[in-house]
């Protein structure tokens, strides 16, 4: 269901809607007093007819202004309130050419009528409608003078003056104000839809983290988990022990999960790269680090952090790599993280072309659905893993600090590096 019109937007409608009917009213008014002047000056029974006809008109043309709320050529209303608007005003045009009244005062309600129904046509109708309209008003005094044989004359009195400026002002004060009103609708629909895309970006952003944390704490979990079970009647001890690594590991997603709803959570780096190397040496890789200085900066120390985080996840998933390198390296303008692992050529036996090209490009591994990784021997069954989906998360991540996030595989094909690059000082954009 889509949002409801903010109130400000409501009461500029009110504010549109009260100037439009002042302004049809006091024309109206004017005119309405032109004709009572007219019926008490001459006592024409005609006129007095235009006076109450010229009060149904007027009170037709003010509810019809409900209807402009829809812009310009939004479409005409039912047709009955068109007709009900025309009718008239199309009367006291016609008596017009019979009464003592000011000529052109009679022929304002038809022109009126003309210039509301004519904002709510597509704009090459509404010109022509307007024409139409402008040729009655000037031909409406000729007539009059052709039935009734008295010249008119223009400016006879001053309400002919005001009359005729107000209604040469008409419709381009209906115009402009539908054209206000319509800017006012869509500021609040770009506003609207500002605040849906913010509410998705938060979403999205959650769920990046919450990937994050869970992906790499089950992934580990799971390995452990494994590990001890295959201890458990060779080494019950080392087990036990392992056993004992996954509960707290568990505890620390638990914590982290109920970290990142509360919105606090902050990623440590030295702490993620430690982790690696002891869950990658777990897994029977051999992790070496080479560590440059740690960045200072806060947001490049929780970008790389996510990094590490990611490309660990991959490694145990998508590889069979038996040595992994971390390097970190920080200059003056940028720091650089390089992840490499010598776990390809395992997964390129066993997928086509097309497999290994797809997969490369979303996990840095060539296959997607590669054997689970094993401590040592394999034993049992070989198990088959769904791709991750974080490196195009960590690419969104990184540009949104400045950085990059590059892939590549050595000459041979049996090495993968993944590249990171952040800029010190990093700061969100958006």
């Amino acid at each position: 269901m889509p949002a409801e019109p903010a109130r400000s937007v409501q009461t500029t409608w009110l504010y549109t809607l009260g100037s439009i009917v002042f302004f049809f009213g006091f024309l109206d008014l004017v005119v309405a007093l032109s004709m009572l002047e007219a019926y008490l000056r001459t006592d024409d029974p005609v006129t007095a007819v235009l006076v109450v006809l010229m009060l149904v008109a007027s009170a037709t043309q003010l509810r019809y202004c409900w209807f402009l709320r829809v812009g310009r050529g939004g479409g005409l209303p039912n047709p009955w309130w068109t007709a009900a608007l025309l009718a008239p005003a199309v009367i006291v045009w016609v008596l017009g050419l019979f009464s003592q009244a000011d000529a052109l005062a009679a022929a304002v309600p038809l022109w009126a009528a003309a210039s509301l129904i004519a904002c709510l046509l597509p704009k090459p109708q509404r010109r022509l409608v307007l024409l139409v309209a402008l040729v009655t008003v000037i031909a409406h005094p000729m007539l009059a003078t052709a039935v009734t044989g008295e010249q008119f004359v223009f400016g006879r009195t001053s309400d002919t003056w005001m009359i005729a400026i107000f209604a040469a002002m008409l419709p381009v004060m209906l115009l402009s104000s539908m054209w206000w009103w319509e800017v006012v609708v869509q500021l609040d629909r770009h506003r609207r839809t500002a605040a849906e895309l913010a509410v998705t970006q938060e979403r999205l952003r959650f769920a990046s983290d919450l990937h994050d944390i869970q992906g790499h704490h089950l992934q580990v979990i799971s390995l452990k988990s494994e590990l001890a079970e295959r201890l458990l009647e060779i080494d019950p001890a080392a087990a036990r022990e392992l056993v004992h690594e996954t509960r707290l590991i568990a505890k620390q997603a638990l914590e982290e999960t109920r970290s990142l709803v509360a919105g606090y959570r902050h990623v440590a780096f030295d702490d993620e790269l430690e982790n690696a190397r002891e869950v990658l040496t777990a897994s029977g890789a051999e992790c070496t680090l080479r560590l440059g200085p740690l960045p200072a900066d806060a947001l490049a120390q929780s970008a790389l952090a996510s990094v590490v985080r990611e490309a660990t996840t991959n490694i145990l998933r998508h590889s069979e790599a038996t040595t992994v390198t971390i390097e970190l390296t920080t200059t003056s303008e940028r720091v650089e993280l390089a992840i490499a692992n010598d776990g390809v050529a395992v997964q390129s036996a066993v997928t086509d072309a097309t497999d290994a090209s797809a997969a490369t490009n979303s996990t840095g591994a060539t296959d997607a659905s590669a054997p689970g990784r094993t401590a040592g021997p394999a034993v049992g069954p070989t198990v088959t893993r769904a791709p991750g989906s974080g490196l195009a998360g960590l690419r969104e991540r990184l540009a949104a600090v400045g950085g990059t996030l590059e892939t590549a595989t050595d000459a041979s094909g049996t090495r993968f590096e993944l590249r990171a690059t952040v800029p010190v000082g990093a700061r969100v954009t958006t």
